[in-house]
């Protein structure tokens, strides 16, 4: 990847659970600004490795450097790992990205209504912002995930297949957006997705994660082949022509 500033450093990272090992040593240099997908089956390792860059994993061998005790990432986790009897509408889902900032008891300025007004009519919220969270639809309470994550400013997204439970149209306008954030802002974007479907004319690097290792690679040296990574028909190829 260019010579940026790097904002994320993995080196000699070994990551899993107990004894079980899912990621070995992962090397890995992200730029400030860079919008990075990660792409690999179900089980392949990356929410694991995604959960240990944000510090709620404890790696198991090697280092992980990141800004985030001064300055918190915004976190997508997957819809289905937030409880869906969440006792707060989407609105107040969304208010909680400004608490790093505000802490719990400041009140959010007349600047931050706006930003969330704003943030509400790109996601098509509006009309879902006082119902509670187990009153919405999969899709309506992943994009409330996702506004808790832009309204709070921050200037590392990890997003852990924050368009899974989204149509089609929205799951677009989402990665757009998020493209965008990247491109226009220098926000970075970590983000997991089965596939490079919708990504690959946004990202320069992909990182193929499977088989307990990660390979990050140009997104030009993506190709469709007859076997699946998730659901879908894309692999990146290596110099030695394996997956």
């Amino acid at each position: 990847m260019s010579k940026q500033e790097t904002i994320v450093r993995c080196r000699g990272l070994t990551i899993g659970y107990g004894r079980e090992v899912v990621l070995r040593g992962v090397d890995l240099d992200v730029p400030r600004g860079a919008f990075l997908p990660f792409v690999g089956p179900n089980g392949a390792g990356k929410t694991t490795l995604l959960r240990a860059i944000l510090g709620l994993l404890r790696p198991l061998d090697g280092t992980i450097e990141t800004p985030f005790d001064h300055a918190p990432p915004g976190y997508v986790p997957q819809q289905k790992a937030v409880d869906p009897l969440y006792p707060l509408s989407a609105e107040q889902i969304a208010l909680m990205g400004l608490y790093p900032r505000l802490g719990w008891w400041r009140k959010p300025s007349a600047a931050d209504r706006k930003l969330l007004d704003t943030i509400f009519d790109q996601l098509a919220l509006t009309p879902h912002r006082r119902k509670t969270y187990g009153e919405l639809s999969g899709g309506t309470k992943q994009k409330a995930l996702i506004a808790r994550a832009f309204l709070s400013g921050a200037e590392v997204f990890i997003m852990d297949e924050p368009t899974s439970e989204l149509d089609e149209p929205s799951e677009i306008e989402v990665l757009h957006h998020l493209a965008r954030l990247s491109r226009e802002e220098g926000k970075t974007v970590l983000l997991a997705c089965h596939a490079l479907d919708h990504v690959a004319a946004l990202a320069e690097h992909a990182c193929l994660v499977n088989h307990g290792r990660l390979r990050l690679a140009p997104v030009n040296d993506l190709r469709p082949v007859g076997s699946p990574i998730g659901n879908r028909q894309s692999e990146i190829r290596s110099e030695e022509g394996g997956t």
